[in-house]
Protein backbone atom coordinates (compact mmCIF):
# COMPACT_ATOMS: atom_id res chain seq x y z
CA UNK A 1 0.00 0.00 0.00
CA UNK A 2 1.88 3.19 -1.15
CA UNK A 3 0.22 6.74 0.54
CA UNK A 4 0.85 10.08 -1.27
CA UNK A 5 0.29 12.91 1.47
CA UNK A 6 -0.53 16.50 0.08
CA UNK A 7 0.79 19.60 1.88
CA UNK A 8 1.56 23.51 1.07
CA UNK A 9 4.97 22.50 3.32
CA UNK A 10 6.49 20.22 5.70
CA UNK A 11 7.14 22.17 9.04
CA UNK A 12 6.02 25.66 9.51
CA UNK A 13 2.79 25.92 11.01
CA UNK A 14 0.72 23.11 13.15
CA UNK A 15 -0.96 21.94 9.57
CA UNK A 16 2.79 21.42 8.22
CA UNK A 17 3.42 19.67 11.19
CA UNK A 18 0.94 17.66 11.68
CA UNK A 19 0.93 16.12 8.07
CA UNK A 20 5.12 15.83 8.54
CA UNK A 21 4.52 13.93 11.43
CA UNK A 22 1.56 11.54 9.98
CA UNK A 23 3.69 10.86 7.08
CA UNK A 24 6.54 9.99 9.84
CA UNK A 25 4.35 7.86 11.88
CA UNK A 26 3.37 5.84 8.61
CA UNK A 27 6.53 4.63 7.80
CA UNK A 28 7.63 4.24 11.41
CA UNK A 29 4.75 1.56 11.26
CA UNK A 30 5.03 -0.37 8.09
CA UNK A 31 3.21 1.78 5.48
CA UNK A 32 5.16 3.35 2.69
CA UNK A 33 4.38 6.95 2.88
CA UNK A 34 5.50 10.02 0.91
CA UNK A 35 4.97 13.42 1.41
CA UNK A 36 4.69 15.93 -1.32
CA UNK A 37 4.71 20.18 -0.60
CA UNK A 38 5.25 23.15 -2.42
CA UNK A 39 8.02 24.60 -0.12
CA UNK A 40 10.14 21.67 1.63
CA UNK A 41 11.99 22.93 4.98
CA UNK A 42 13.37 19.74 5.95
CA UNK A 43 15.94 17.29 5.07
CA UNK A 44 13.44 14.19 5.36
CA UNK A 45 13.97 11.70 2.27
CA UNK A 46 10.22 10.54 2.41
CA UNK A 47 9.43 14.56 1.70
CA UNK A 48 9.25 15.28 -2.31
CA UNK A 49 9.68 19.24 -2.72
CA UNK A 50 10.66 21.44 -5.68
CA UNK A 51 14.11 20.62 -7.20
CA UNK A 52 15.13 23.15 -9.76
CA UNK A 53 15.45 26.69 -8.91
CA UNK A 54 13.23 27.65 -11.26
CA UNK A 55 10.46 25.73 -9.43
CA UNK A 56 11.45 26.94 -6.21
CA UNK A 57 10.72 30.21 -7.39
CA UNK A 58 7.17 29.24 -9.04
CA UNK A 59 6.35 28.10 -5.84
CA UNK A 60 7.05 30.91 -3.81
CA UNK A 61 5.05 33.41 -6.27
CA UNK A 62 2.10 31.09 -6.29
CA UNK A 63 0.86 32.32 -2.96
CA UNK A 64 1.54 36.07 -3.64
CA UNK A 65 -0.64 35.72 -7.05
CA UNK A 66 -3.28 33.95 -5.58
CA UNK A 67 -3.50 36.68 -2.40
CA UNK A 68 -3.70 39.66 -5.19
CA UNK A 69 -6.77 37.84 -6.78
CA UNK A 70 -8.24 37.40 -3.35
CA UNK A 71 -8.28 41.38 -2.52
CA UNK A 72 -10.66 41.77 -5.45
CA UNK A 73 -13.12 40.67 -2.28
CA UNK A 74 -13.17 43.35 1.09
CA UNK A 75 -14.42 40.85 4.06
CA UNK A 76 -14.92 41.50 7.62
CA UNK A 77 -13.40 38.34 8.19
CA UNK A 78 -9.75 39.08 8.32
CA UNK A 79 -8.52 36.18 8.66
CA UNK A 80 -6.69 33.95 6.15
CA UNK A 81 -8.39 33.70 2.98
CA UNK A 82 -7.20 31.33 0.28
CA UNK A 83 -8.71 31.11 -3.16
CA UNK A 84 -6.80 28.42 -4.87
CA UNK A 85 -7.48 30.26 -8.51
CA UNK A 86 -3.83 29.15 -10.42
CA UNK A 87 -4.00 26.40 -12.70
CA UNK A 88 -1.47 23.51 -10.88
CA UNK A 89 -1.66 20.28 -13.24
CA UNK A 90 -0.73 18.59 -9.88
CA UNK A 91 -3.94 16.30 -10.44
CA UNK A 92 -1.54 14.85 -13.73
CA UNK A 93 1.85 14.00 -11.12
CA UNK A 94 -0.51 12.55 -8.97
CA UNK A 95 -2.86 10.35 -11.18
CA UNK A 96 0.35 9.18 -12.50
CA UNK A 97 1.85 8.35 -9.50
CA UNK A 98 2.19 4.88 -7.69
CA UNK A 99 0.03 5.84 -5.22
CA UNK A 100 -3.10 3.50 -3.79
CA UNK A 101 -4.29 6.91 -2.01
CA UNK A 102 -4.28 10.52 -2.08
CA UNK A 103 -4.24 12.14 1.28
CA UNK A 104 -4.68 15.94 1.39
CA UNK A 105 -4.16 18.08 4.34
CA UNK A 106 -3.41 21.60 3.87
CA UNK A 107 -3.57 22.59 0.04
CA UNK A 108 -4.97 26.03 0.30
CA UNK A 109 -2.42 28.98 -0.35
CA UNK A 110 -2.31 27.78 -4.20
CA UNK A 111 -0.62 24.81 -3.12
CA UNK A 112 -2.78 23.19 -6.07
CA UNK A 113 -5.85 24.64 -7.60
CA UNK A 114 -9.86 23.42 -6.61
CA UNK A 115 -10.16 21.98 -10.36
CA UNK A 116 -7.71 19.82 -9.37
CA UNK A 117 -8.72 18.59 -6.87
CA UNK A 118 -11.31 17.30 -9.03
CA UNK A 119 -9.17 15.47 -11.51
CA UNK A 120 -7.76 13.75 -9.37
CA UNK A 121 -8.74 9.82 -10.21
CA UNK A 122 -7.50 7.84 -7.40
CA UNK A 123 -8.86 7.32 -4.05
CA UNK A 124 -9.19 10.84 -1.14
CA UNK A 125 -8.37 11.04 2.03
CA UNK A 126 -8.65 14.62 3.01
CA UNK A 127 -7.27 15.52 6.60
CA UNK A 128 -9.14 18.65 7.49
CA UNK A 129 -6.84 21.07 9.14
CA UNK A 130 -9.11 24.11 9.65
CA UNK A 131 -12.51 24.82 8.10
CA UNK A 132 -11.57 25.53 4.57
CA UNK A 133 -12.29 22.57 3.04
CA UNK A 134 -15.99 23.75 3.50
CA UNK A 135 -16.26 27.30 3.26
CA UNK A 136 -15.72 29.49 0.32
CA UNK A 137 -12.37 31.12 1.16
CA UNK A 138 -12.37 31.45 4.68
CA UNK A 139 -10.11 29.74 7.25
CA UNK A 140 -11.22 30.35 10.29
CA UNK A 141 -14.93 31.46 10.28
CA UNK A 142 -17.77 31.95 12.71
CA UNK A 143 -19.84 28.67 12.96
CA UNK A 144 -23.35 30.01 14.40
CA UNK A 145 -26.64 28.65 12.80
CA UNK A 146 -26.08 32.42 10.08
CA UNK A 147 -22.54 31.42 9.48
CA UNK A 148 -22.00 32.42 5.71
CA UNK A 149 -20.86 29.06 4.29
CA UNK A 150 -23.89 27.30 6.00
CA UNK A 151 -25.47 28.74 3.13
CA UNK A 152 -23.61 28.81 0.44
CA UNK A 153 -22.18 33.05 0.52
CA UNK A 154 -26.04 34.11 -1.03
CA UNK A 155 -25.83 37.34 -2.00
CA UNK A 156 -29.31 37.85 -0.18
CA UNK A 157 -27.39 37.36 3.51
CA UNK A 158 -26.74 40.77 5.28
CA UNK A 159 -23.33 42.22 5.58
CA UNK A 160 -21.82 39.60 3.41
CA UNK A 161 -19.02 41.79 2.39
CA UNK A 162 -17.99 45.07 2.98
CA UNK A 163 -16.81 45.76 -1.03
CA UNK A 164 -15.91 43.95 -4.49
CA UNK A 165 -16.63 40.90 -5.29
CA UNK A 166 -18.55 38.03 -4.24
CA UNK A 167 -15.35 35.67 -4.02
CA UNK A 168 -16.33 33.85 -1.02
CA UNK A 169 -19.45 32.34 -3.08
CA UNK A 170 -17.74 31.78 -6.83
CA UNK A 171 -14.78 29.71 -4.45
CA UNK A 172 -17.61 27.70 -2.58
CA UNK A 173 -19.09 26.78 -6.05
CA UNK A 174 -16.14 25.62 -7.83
CA UNK A 175 -15.41 23.37 -4.26
CA UNK A 176 -19.28 21.74 -4.64
CA UNK A 177 -18.27 21.09 -8.63
CA UNK A 178 -14.50 19.31 -7.71
CA UNK A 179 -15.60 16.98 -4.37
CA UNK A 180 -17.73 14.31 -5.79
CA UNK A 181 -14.03 12.15 -6.23
CA UNK A 182 -13.26 12.57 -2.20
CA UNK A 183 -13.75 9.22 -0.72
CA UNK A 184 -13.19 10.17 3.19
CA UNK A 185 -12.56 13.23 5.51
CA UNK A 186 -10.77 12.75 8.29
CA UNK A 187 -11.32 15.40 11.11
CA UNK A 188 -8.51 15.59 13.96
CA UNK A 189 -11.27 16.92 16.31
CA UNK A 190 -15.07 16.28 17.37
CA UNK A 191 -15.65 19.95 17.42
CA UNK A 192 -14.56 20.26 13.24
CA UNK A 193 -15.95 16.48 11.98
CA UNK A 194 -19.23 18.22 13.47
CA UNK A 195 -18.75 21.32 11.77
CA UNK A 196 -17.97 19.53 8.18
CA UNK A 197 -20.99 16.97 8.90
CA UNK A 198 -23.61 20.06 8.93
CA UNK A 199 -21.72 21.58 5.68
CA UNK A 200 -23.21 21.22 2.20
CA UNK A 201 -19.76 20.67 0.97
CA UNK A 202 -18.46 17.83 2.48
CA UNK A 203 -21.86 16.43 4.49
CA UNK A 204 -21.87 13.47 1.91
CA UNK A 205 -18.57 12.49 2.72
CA UNK A 206 -18.09 9.72 4.75
CA UNK A 207 -16.06 11.03 7.91
CA UNK A 208 -14.53 9.82 10.90
CA UNK A 209 -12.43 11.30 13.82
CA UNK A 210 -8.40 10.80 14.01
CA UNK A 211 -6.32 13.43 16.01
CA UNK A 212 -3.09 14.50 14.78
CA UNK A 213 0.70 12.07 15.61
CA UNK A 214 2.54 12.98 18.32
CA UNK A 215 6.35 11.32 18.68
CA UNK A 216 5.47 11.13 21.88
CA UNK A 217 8.97 9.36 22.53
CA UNK A 218 10.67 12.58 21.35
CA UNK A 219 7.95 14.88 23.59
CA UNK A 220 8.37 13.19 26.73
CA UNK A 221 8.44 14.30 30.18
CA UNK A 222 12.20 15.67 30.89
CA UNK A 223 13.40 16.64 34.60
CA UNK A 224 12.49 19.61 35.31
CA UNK A 225 15.40 21.47 36.97
CA UNK A 226 17.94 20.40 33.85
CA UNK A 227 15.44 22.03 32.05
CA UNK A 228 14.96 25.13 33.60
CA UNK A 229 18.88 25.17 34.25
CA UNK A 230 19.16 24.92 30.48
CA UNK A 231 16.85 27.59 29.78
CA UNK A 232 18.34 29.93 32.65
CA UNK A 233 15.05 30.29 34.53
CA UNK A 234 15.39 30.46 38.47
CA UNK A 235 14.63 26.92 39.90
CA UNK A 236 12.51 28.41 42.67
CA UNK A 237 9.80 30.16 40.14
CA UNK A 238 6.67 28.41 38.69
CA UNK A 239 6.65 28.73 35.06
CA UNK A 240 3.71 30.15 33.05
CA UNK A 241 3.97 28.96 29.34
CA UNK A 242 2.25 30.23 26.67
CA UNK A 243 3.41 30.02 22.76
CA UNK A 244 1.92 29.63 19.33
CA UNK A 245 3.03 30.59 15.50
CA UNK A 246 2.57 33.87 15.06
CA UNK A 247 2.78 34.32 18.92
CA UNK A 248 0.90 37.50 20.15
CA UNK A 249 0.14 38.94 16.68
CA UNK A 250 -2.62 36.06 15.58
CA UNK A 251 -5.66 37.55 17.52
CA UNK A 252 -6.80 33.88 17.31
CA UNK A 253 -4.49 32.55 19.82
CA UNK A 254 -5.78 34.66 22.49
CA UNK A 255 -3.13 36.18 24.00
CA UNK A 256 -4.95 39.63 24.36
CA UNK A 257 -7.26 36.67 27.26
CA UNK A 258 -4.33 35.86 28.64
CA UNK A 259 -2.71 39.28 29.04
CA UNK A 260 -6.21 40.06 31.06
CA UNK A 261 -6.13 36.77 32.98
CA UNK A 262 -2.55 37.42 34.02
CA UNK A 263 -3.50 40.56 34.88
CA UNK A 264 -6.04 39.35 36.76
CA UNK A 265 -4.24 36.97 38.40
CA UNK A 266 -1.42 39.60 39.83
CA UNK A 267 -4.13 41.51 41.59
CA UNK A 268 -4.89 37.49 43.38
CA UNK A 269 -1.90 36.08 44.00
CA UNK A 270 0.20 36.01 46.62
CA UNK A 271 4.38 35.91 46.17
CA UNK A 272 3.87 37.00 42.82
CA UNK A 273 7.81 37.13 42.45
CA UNK A 274 7.88 33.91 42.41
CA UNK A 275 6.51 33.49 39.28
CA UNK A 276 7.81 33.74 35.39
CA UNK A 277 5.80 34.17 32.40
CA UNK A 278 7.77 32.00 29.38
CA UNK A 279 6.60 32.49 25.59
CA UNK A 280 7.46 30.92 22.72
CA UNK A 281 6.59 31.74 18.93
CA UNK A 282 8.28 35.21 18.18
CA UNK A 283 10.31 38.10 20.23
CA UNK A 284 9.60 40.37 23.17
CA UNK A 285 6.68 42.25 22.51
CA UNK A 286 5.10 45.11 24.35
CA UNK A 287 2.54 44.27 26.73
CA UNK A 288 0.87 44.67 30.37
CA UNK A 289 1.78 41.98 32.09
CA UNK A 290 3.89 42.47 35.76
CA UNK A 291 4.92 38.78 35.96
CA UNK A 292 8.89 38.32 35.13
CA UNK A 293 9.23 37.79 31.47
CA UNK A 294 11.20 35.50 29.33
CA UNK A 295 10.60 35.49 25.35
CA UNK A 296 12.12 32.62 23.30
CA UNK A 297 11.16 33.61 20.14
CA UNK A 298 10.56 30.68 17.45
CA UNK A 299 11.92 27.22 18.85
CA UNK A 300 12.06 24.86 15.32
CA UNK A 301 13.11 21.68 16.75
CA UNK A 302 11.00 18.99 18.60
CA UNK A 303 13.71 18.20 21.36
CA UNK A 304 13.96 21.71 22.15
CA UNK A 305 10.30 22.24 22.43
CA UNK A 306 10.31 19.42 24.41
CA UNK A 307 12.86 21.39 26.75
CA UNK A 308 10.32 24.38 26.59
CA UNK A 309 7.16 21.63 27.83
CA UNK A 310 9.39 19.96 30.81
CA UNK A 311 10.03 23.46 32.34
CA UNK A 312 7.05 24.71 32.46
CA UNK A 313 4.16 24.40 35.54
CA UNK A 314 1.48 25.03 33.23
CA UNK A 315 0.71 25.98 29.42
CA UNK A 316 -2.05 28.09 28.73
CA UNK A 317 -3.51 27.76 25.08
CA UNK A 318 -6.03 30.79 25.17
CA UNK A 319 -7.14 30.14 21.36
CA UNK A 320 -10.60 31.51 20.39
CA UNK A 321 -10.61 29.16 17.71
CA UNK A 322 -8.53 25.94 17.36
CA UNK A 323 -9.29 22.46 15.53
CA UNK A 324 -6.83 19.79 17.80
CA UNK A 325 -4.01 22.06 18.69
CA UNK A 326 -0.48 20.53 19.07
CA UNK A 327 1.17 23.15 21.51
CA UNK A 328 -1.34 21.46 23.98
CA UNK A 329 -0.75 17.79 23.02
CA UNK A 330 2.85 18.96 22.80
CA UNK A 331 2.58 20.26 26.22
CA UNK A 332 0.52 17.05 27.63
CA UNK A 333 2.70 14.48 26.39
CA UNK A 334 5.81 16.22 28.52
CA UNK A 335 3.33 16.01 31.12
CA UNK A 336 2.40 19.42 31.25
CA UNK A 337 -1.32 20.36 32.26
CA UNK A 338 -3.03 22.84 29.95
CA UNK A 339 -5.59 25.52 30.76
CA UNK A 340 -7.80 26.07 27.78
CA UNK A 341 -11.16 27.71 26.86
CA UNK A 342 -14.29 24.98 26.81
CA UNK A 343 -14.65 25.97 22.91
CA UNK A 344 -14.01 24.47 19.57
CA UNK A 345 -11.54 21.64 19.26
CA UNK A 346 -9.91 22.37 22.48
CA UNK A 347 -12.16 19.94 24.82
CA UNK A 348 -10.64 16.93 22.53
CA UNK A 349 -7.28 17.63 23.72
CA UNK A 350 -7.92 18.66 27.38
CA UNK A 351 -10.11 16.83 30.08
CA UNK A 352 -11.51 19.22 32.83
CA UNK A 353 -10.38 18.54 36.04
CA UNK A 354 -7.93 15.51 34.98
CA UNK A 355 -5.56 16.75 32.50
CA UNK A 356 -5.69 20.71 32.53
CA UNK A 357 -8.79 23.06 33.12
CA UNK A 358 -10.99 24.22 30.41
CA UNK A 359 -12.52 27.73 31.37
CA UNK A 360 -15.96 29.43 30.42
CA UNK A 361 -15.35 30.75 26.48
CA UNK A 362 -13.17 33.73 26.48
CA UNK A 363 -13.78 34.37 30.18
CA UNK A 364 -10.43 35.70 31.53
CA UNK A 365 -11.25 35.47 35.21
CA UNK A 366 -11.69 31.67 34.80
CA UNK A 367 -8.65 31.42 32.55
CA UNK A 368 -7.13 32.59 35.79
CA UNK A 369 -9.12 30.68 38.29
CA UNK A 370 -7.89 27.58 36.30
CA UNK A 371 -4.13 29.18 35.93
CA UNK A 372 -4.03 29.78 40.18
CA UNK A 373 -5.65 26.67 40.95
CA UNK A 374 -3.02 24.28 39.25
CA UNK A 375 0.15 26.80 40.38
CA UNK A 376 -0.69 26.90 43.94
CA UNK A 377 -2.02 22.72 44.27
CA UNK A 378 1.55 21.33 43.68
CA UNK A 379 -0.42 17.41 44.12
CA UNK A 380 -2.91 18.59 41.88
CA UNK A 381 -0.79 19.76 38.79
CA UNK A 382 1.42 16.55 39.03
CA UNK A 383 -1.52 14.41 39.03
CA UNK A 384 -2.31 16.43 35.99
CA UNK A 385 0.49 16.02 34.83
CA UNK A 386 0.51 12.26 34.64
CA UNK A 387 -2.76 11.93 33.43
CA UNK A 388 -1.79 14.21 30.49
CA UNK A 389 1.40 12.31 29.39
CA UNK A 390 -0.73 9.25 29.67
CA UNK A 391 -3.74 10.05 27.50
CA UNK A 392 -0.94 11.36 24.88
CA UNK A 393 0.50 7.70 24.68
CA UNK A 394 -2.79 6.65 24.64
CA UNK A 395 -4.23 8.30 21.87
CA UNK A 396 -1.86 10.49 20.07
CA UNK A 397 1.16 8.44 19.48
CA UNK A 398 2.63 7.30 16.23
CA UNK A 399 1.50 3.52 16.24
CA UNK A 400 -1.72 4.83 17.81
CA UNK A 401 -2.71 6.99 15.26
CA UNK A 402 -0.66 5.36 12.07
CA UNK A 403 -3.11 2.48 13.02
CA UNK A 404 -6.32 4.02 12.67
CA UNK A 405 -4.97 5.28 9.14
CA UNK A 406 -3.72 2.06 8.39
CA UNK A 407 -7.26 0.88 8.58
CA UNK A 408 -9.10 3.61 7.15
CA UNK A 409 -6.81 3.00 3.99
CA UNK A 410 -7.17 -0.83 3.79
CA UNK A 411 -11.17 0.27 4.24
CA UNK A 412 -11.07 2.52 1.01
CA UNK A 413 -9.07 -0.21 -0.58
CA UNK A 414 -11.37 -3.12 -0.10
Amino acid sequence: MNILHISYTDFEGGAARAASRLNSALNQNGVNSKLFVRIKKTQLATVIGPESKFQKGINLIRPTLGLAINKLQKPDNKNLHSGNWLPSNLSSYINKSTADIINLHWVAGETMSIEDIGRITKPIVWTMHDMWPFTGMEHIASYDEMARWRHGYKNSLTNLFQGGCNLNRLVWKRKLRAYKTISKIVAPSSWLYNLAGESELLSSCQAEVIPNALDTNTFKPLNKFFAKNALNIPINKKVILFGAAGGTRDPNKGFKHLESALIYLWDNLEDRENYICLIFGESSTSNSLKFDQKWLGQVWDDSSLALVYSAADVMVVPSIQENLPQSATEAMSCGCPVIAFNSSGLPDAVDHLKTGYLARSFDPVDLAAGIKMLLLNDEIRTAYGHASREKAINKWSYKKVALQYNDLYEEILS
